[in-house]
């Protein structure tokens, strides 16, 4: 079954949801992507994007090239702003990330936020309960080292405010297509 990539117009087959990161790494063989790439991928206007880095949410590129990193927050911030206030998504990736522009003290890779996270929402509809997400998080995570204790409790707790908002917006925007179709009715 065909899904977006969540945060992109990507289209690709739920089930190759861990081909995403493969895909993505494809894209940077020639280097970084240059503005018009990062938004022909998220559907961004520039200005968007530049307003971010402005306000410091990601640093600048550099030499005009965005890294698979920055994408990753890019993509992350437009994912999570359907449903969260842009102050809650900045204050998620402190709590993680500390100073939004310094890499040196990442709990975690945004990239590597960002693959985790698109395998637990490809997953998403398969999960029959809660515990079943919980298992599915706990396999996620096995292979990430915690730079420093407590890291990796936090990269939980930032994957499942990540789901719940990705999934609340996707719910949102089915609600919205229902009440479209009375419309029409």
């Amino acid at each position: 079954m065909q899904w977006t990539i969540p945060g992109t117009v990507l289209r690709i087959e739920r089930d190759n949801a861990d081909g995403v990161e493969e895909m993505f790494s494809s894209m940077f063989l020639a280097g970084g992507m240059v503005l018009s790439q990062v938004c022909g991928i998220t559907g961004l206007e520039s200005y968007t994007v530049q307003n971010w880095v402005k306000r410091d949410f990601l640093a600048p590129p550099e030499k005009k090239r965005y890294s698979m990193r920055q994408l990753c927050r890019i993509i992350n911030i437009n994912m999570l702003k359907a449903a969260l206030p842009m102050e809650d998504i900045c204050g998620l990736l402190r709590y993680i990330n500390g100073d939004l522009e310094d890499e040196r003290d990442d709990l975690i890779d945004d990239a590597t936020l960002y693959f985790l996270f698109v395998r637990l929402a490809a997953s998403h509809r398969q999960m029959k309960d809660f515990q079943g997400r919980e298992a599915y998080l706990q396999q996620l995570l096995d292979d990430y080292q915690e730079p420093k204790p407590g890291a990796r409790e936090r990269v939980e707790k930032v994957l499942r405010i990540m789901l719940t908002a990705w999934a609340a917006s996707q719910l949102r925007q089915e609600a919205e297509k229902m009440v479209q179709q009375l419309k029409a009715e």
